[in-house]
């Protein structure tokens, strides 16, 4: 995922399917390197880890 595309993401309303590594996880914050975020799992609220924005996938749910 673009940086650009991350912070549409965080400012949206709606609610977005973003993984990493093949897990759905929330971005908690956008970093101003432009290049990372602190993210945490879907269910799991207290562990948070700085990952690459290259890194994350927006997911498409088929409705």
């Amino acid at each position: 995922m673009d940086y650009q595309r991350a912070q549409d993401i965080v400012a949206s309303s709606k609610e977005f399917e973003v993984s990493y590594n093949g897990v759905s996880i929330w971005i908690d914050k956008l970093h101003e390197d432009g290049k990372t975020a602190t993210v945490h799992l879907r269910h799991a609220h207290e562990e948070r880890s700085e990952v690459d924005v290259s890194e994350l996938k927006e997911e498409y749910l088929i409705q």
